[in-house]
Parts: structure tokens; C-alpha cells; sequence
């Protein structure tokens, strides 16, 4: 299989002022692992995004499309007209020099423009969406991401997200118009395993190359089955297949429709 041909459209150096010390943990909890297959990685510092805290009512300009080693899309260096500069999250289609804007209700609905979702078409595919008003954007912000505003019935508003699920979500929450950038990263290809190292991905042991022992796959001669009705942790709870969501989570009565099994 062929690496496809990626265009890079990133743009410029990252900005001084927008950048913030990462540290990482090494995925231990006071000396301790906490966390298998996690730790290393090469060294990067964080850009401060603003998932929903843009100006109101003010209009920025786009001044590049950067690469952020911290989430696979793109994001976009805008400028106020009073040459305060901030990242947001790009959406597929914008480039450097257009203009973007936030406010509760805008003329048009532009790629990259940001309003509340009860001033947005029916039909307009949505990212970057708040899930409670004032607090940012929380879903659909991945590479290629988008959901659908279905309905506008009254204070509700009725979103297809990408996994399937279809839900409500309160009409003043905020979401920014288009899809986001770099749909392509689906296929990329990692081609070896120095790459996952740079990523922070320690090597993982198949459970049925262990022994009876050390994991419940394990043992058996040769390359045989897990002998198990279902899959198991190395703890011995089911791997696939376990709801773990709150029964009784408040917004578990705003869900229309319960996502796609993959």
C-alpha cells in the first residue's frame, strides 16, 4: 500500500506568546505506572487555543494555517484589528487572508464564522460545539470532524454528531461553521514504530502471547484462540462491549438516538 499524497498547507512559525510549557508525566502517578503503553515522546509545547472564547462581534483576520503537534488538525493564527493574535481551530476551506467572525447572530454562514446554534440553517454541517453555554467548544473538533444541525425547537437544538448519536443541545450553545481541517489524516500511514515512539506510545504484548499467568489469553500452544466466550482485560472484566456511561447522567435525556456501533 502507497503513502497517499498529502498537500501541506501549514504556514509560518508558531506564535511566541500563544505557547505554553508541556510537561509530561511519563504516564507514572507518583514514581508508579498509571497508565500501560503510555510515556516518551518528543518534547513540544502547547498552543493556546480558543475553543469559544473569541470577541463577539468583532471580525479577525486568517494569517496562517500551522501545524499543532498536540491535535491532528489544523489550526489557524487570526488577527484582531487591534493586532491581538490567537489560534483557533481551522475548518477545511479556510486559507490565509480570509475573514472570520463570532456573534450571537451573523449575516452569513461562512466557513469559520462562529454563532449560536439557533441563528444556524438546518443543514449546515457544525464544529467546535459547546456542550453548555460559555463553557467552549467540546465536541467535534478532530481532523475531518462535523455534525448537523437537524432542528431548531425552541430552546433545543437538535444535532447529528459524527459517531451517529443524535441529540439536543440548548440553542444558545455556540459552534463554528464547516468541518474541520486535514480529513486526510485517516490515512496516514505510520510506516514504523519509531513514529509511535515520538507520539508517546510504548510498545504493547498481545495478551495471547502471554502466559496463563500473567494474562487470561494467555497460554496454549502455538498461535491458538483466547478459548474466552468474550475478550478479557488483563484483570479479567469484559474488553468490548461494556457500557460504562452513567445511567443516571443528567443528559442522558437529551440523547434521541444512541451512536453507531463501529
Amino acid at each position: 500500500m502507497t503513502r497517499p499524497d498529502f498537500t501541506m498547507i501549514t504556514k509560518g512559525k508558531p506564535e511566541k506568546g500563544l505557547l505554553a510549557v508541556l510537561h509530561g508525566t511519563g504516564a507514572r502517578s507518583r514514581g508508579k505506572i498509571s497508565v500501560r503503553h503510555h510515556g516518551g515522546g518528543v518534547k513540544k509545547k502547547y498552543r493556546i487555543i480558543e475553543f469559544g472564547q473569541r470577541r463577539t462581534g468583532e471580525s479577525a483576520k486568517v494569517i496562517a494555517i500551522e501545524y499543532d503537534p498536540n491535535r491532528n488538525a489544523r489550526i489557524a493564527l487570526i488577527e484582531y484589528k487591534d493586532a491581538q493574535r490567537a489560534y483557533i481551530i481551522a475548518p477545511e476551506g479556510l486559507e490565509a487572508g480570509n475573514e472570520v467572525a463570532c456573534g450571537e447572530k451573523l449575516e452569513t454562514a461562512i466557513v469559520g464564522n462562529r454563532m449560536q446554534l439557533t441563528h444556524i440553517p438546518v443543514g449546515t454541517p457544525v464544529y467546535n460545539i459547546e456542550f453548555q453555554p460559555g463553557k467552549g467548544g467540546k465536541l467535534a473538533r478532530s481532523a475531518g470532524a462535523s455534525a448537523k444541525v437537524l432542528a431548531i425547537e425552541g430552546r433545543y437544538a437538535t444535532i447529528a454528531l459524527p459517531s451517529g448519536e443524535t441529540r439536543k443541545l440548548l440553542a444558545d450553545c455556540y459552534a463554528s461553521i464547516g468541518s474541520v481541517s486535514n480529513p486526510q489524516f485517516r490515512f496516514e500511514i505510520i510506516g514504523k514504530a519509531g513514529r509511535m515512539r515520538l507520539r508517546g506510545v510504548r510498545p504493547h504484548v498481545r495478551g495471547t502471547a502471554m502466559n496463563p499467568v500473567d494474562h487470561p489469553h494467555g497460554g496454549g500452544e502455538g498461535k491458538t484462540s483466547t478459548g474466552l466466550k468474550h475478550p478479557k482485560t488483563p484483570w479479567g472484566k469484559n474488553a468490548f462491549g461494556v457500557r460504562t456511561r452513567n445511567r443516571h447522567k443528567y443528559s442522558s435525556a437529551l440523547i434521541l438516538g444512541r451512536r453507531t456501533k463501529n
